[in-house]
């Protein structure tokens, strides 16, 4: 079950609805001899933090944090890095991330802060074969 909202995920009230009706029809199945007596039945999602498609999911998942991992290429050297970025935009064959308002993006000793100008303007402008990956972030 895929909800096709913005992000792709059905509420807890629509699984909870869906998870109901499912056990009826399972019971009534299962009056009628139509599946085994030891059939279970198991639930799962498919993550929090998915691996999305460049760029086919970026559009749906914009607003939120993404770990995006990728290759920088300084010349003759390639160094893969990753970091906790927005999208920003995406521009023909790149992508252009600014930095997430995260923990893992703030400086330990700035204590809340927000962030500097020099950091809401940083951008990062990465062609997609650069990507390695991309997925969505979660703040514990």
């Amino acid at each position: 079950m895929d909800n096709l909202s913005i992000y792709g995920c059905p509420s807890m009230e629509e699984l909870q609805s869906y998870s109901q009706e499912y056990k009826k029809r399972l019971d009534e199945a299962g009056e009628r001899r139509e599946i085994p007596d030891d059939l279970a039945l198991q639930v799962s999602s498919p993550g929090a933090e998915r691996i999305l498609k460049v760029p086919d999911d970026l559009d749906r998942f914009k607003d939120m944090a993404m770990r995006v991992c990728y290759i920088e290429d300084t010349g003759s050297n390639y160094t893969e890095k990753s970091g906790v970025f927005l999208l920003d935009s995406v521009e023909e064959e790149n992508c252009v991330w600014k930095l997430a308002e995260v923990k893992e993006n703030r400086d330990p000793n700035s204590k809340g802060r927000p962030f500097s100008r020099k950091q809401k303007d940083w951008r990062l402008k990465l062609p997609f074969d650069k990507h390695k990956m991309i997925m969505l972030y979660l703040e514990y």
